[in-house]
């Protein structure tokens, strides 16, 4: 504090230039792999769909539980039944994990052993319980709640540490959009993602429908021309998945609600839509739920529906996700904080039990996009440093796993 004052004229520039770093600083709980969570939870994650009961009654009896209600689990084949492990297993390493206890029926598509396994390479706390072993849904859940108890005395000992905003990994999406969207709060949670990784922090851009029509300039910005065909690739193959399934892309995207709100286009739709990853260059395209293999901003290929689509930039890593809406949606996620950020001044005033951050100031004409982007990024370092946004404190947990085949 002293050097901050004793540099005379210079002393302002230094006090400004302390005070900037310590906005990019927060405290958070530092995992035996390095990752650094900025909450505390024990996840409980079932298998299948058939133990999603039993784990979300052992989670609502342990204080800092959350459960995982998988949906998905049994009767998957190829690689629609490697995506689903590979985000079951992602979830449990995400840095807001500190502990996992994994829930298994016993005759599940998937193992607790495949997923406990690779969660407890990360070094932390992980346990088991299979359903048909412990003799049905009561032994189980008393079972589940024994060992989810002994872990949460642990993890209730974990104390937050200093760290750098560099060290989190921001989800991007957007839902229930509007005029309002492409114009105001998709720029201004782009500045964001631009001051985090600017900072040596990591950004996710999320949904491939919602690039069709602007996947051109999307592709501009690959940092390699591998990259660059890879974004173009992931943008065909989901024009001829609908192509498959007989679909049309123009029934669901724009979808009513979009329409009603005054977006015309799929292409003036995705035009918005990629304003949210900033303006830095695309390091990378993820498969749906895979963590990323460095810093900076990354495009992960997703389904539009959201829940599914934030589930998988958790399930890579993400600690904090920024939600841009124009019509208003509550949804949140068990594991992140959700921040909420509209541009129209009428959906905030309807909203306001469930949306953060007022961006229509910028339409107004009172706030430029850099600000607005500013104040949504000191939402994002209060949120990790425990600030709880409004789908957080409302509890909504809000979950699914993406499913890319039938169930067989």
């Amino acid at each position: 504090m002293s050097t901050m004052w004793k540099v005379g004229a210079g002393a302002a520039v230094l006090e400004s230039s302390i005070w900037e770093r310590m906005k990019m600083e927060f405290f958070g709980y530092r995992r035996p792999d390095g990752g650094v969570g900025i909450r505390n939870h024990i996840a409980v994650i079932p298998t299948s769909v058939c133990s999603s009961t039993v784990a979300c009654n052992i989670a609502a009896q342990v204080p800092g539980a959350v459960a995982l209600a998988n949906q998905q689990g049994c009767c998957q084949l190829g690689t629609d039944h490697e995506q689903t492990v590979r985000t079951l297993i992602g979830l449990g390493k995400n840095p807001n994990v500190a502990a996992v206890l994994v829930i298994g029926l016993g005759c599940d598509g998937i193992t607790v052993d495949q997923v406990a396994g690779d969660i407890a390479a990360t070094g932390k706390p992980v346990e088991v319980v299979v359903i048909q072993a412990a003799g049905g849904t009561l032994k189980a859940t008393a079972e589940g709640v024994h060992k989810a108890s002994r872990i949460a005395r642990q993890v209730a000992q974990l104390q937050r540490e200093k760290a750098s905003a560099g060290e989190l990994t921001l989800a991007i999406e957007c839902g229930g959009s509007d005029f309002s969207s492409g114009l105001a709060a998709n720029p201004a949670a782009g500045v964001a993602a631009d001051m985090l990784t600017t900072w040596g922090g990591t950004a996710l851009l999320s949904v491939t429908t919602e690039f069709i029509g602007a996947e051109h300039v999307l592709a501009r910005r690959a940092k390699t021309p591998a990259v660059s065909e890879e974004i173009l690739r992931i943008v065909g193959r989901c024009e001829e998945r609908v192509r498959i399934f007989n679909g049309d892309l123009s029934s669901a995207q724009p979808s009513q609600r979009a329409l009603r709100g005054g977006i015309t286009t799929l292409e003036e739709k995705s035009l918005g839509c990629i304003h949210k990853a900033g303006h830095k260059p695309i390091q990378g395209v993820l498969a749906y739920g895979e963590a990323p293999s460095g810093k900076g901003l990354y495009v992960m290929d997703t389904p539009g529906q959201d829940i599914e689509s934030i589930t998988g930039m958790l399930a890579a890593g993400a600690q904090v996700a920024l939600f841009t809406t124009g019509r208003g949606t509550p949804t949140g996620s068990p594991l992140a904080p959700v921040i909420k950020i509209t541009g129209n001044a009428g959906t905030f005033r309807k909203m306001e039990d469930n949306i953060d951050i007022d961006a229509s100031s910028i339409l107004a004409g009172d706030e430029s996009i850099d600000q607005v982007g500013q104040r949504i990024f000191t939402e994002i370092i209060k949120a990790a440093n425990g600030h709880l946004p409004k789908a957080e404190s409302l509890r909504h947990h809000e979950f699914g796993i993406h499913k890319t085949a039938p169930t067989y």
